[in-house]
């Protein structure tokens, strides 16, 4: 696959698991949403690490995501050093 092909799969790969997401969350328990939206969070910044998706193009589709979505839990992230570096 080349870099752009790559960039725009993962790019509809993340704003479909976080449309799923949205739709489950009010669904389960509150813990279990937002254990769900931590590991899309996750997800998403080994993916910029791995430079699959650029991270202003990451940040747009998570924005996008709460606007349609305020349902979707705030999760703060605190990452290893590996994965923050």
């Amino acid at each position: 696959m080349i870099d752009e092909t790559r960039s725009e799969r993962t790019a509809r790969l993340l704003v479909a698991r976080l449309e799923a997401l949205a739709r489950v969350a009010g669904e389960i328990r509150h813990p279990e949403a937002e254990r769900l939206v931590e590991l899309a969070s996750v997800a998403t910044m080994r993916a910029v690490a791995l430079e699959m998706i650029q991270a202003e193009r990451a940040a747009e589709i998570w924005r996008d995501a709460r606007v349609r979505h305020p349902q979707l839990p705030q999760v703060q992230i605190d990452l290893p050093e590996q994965l923050a570096a």
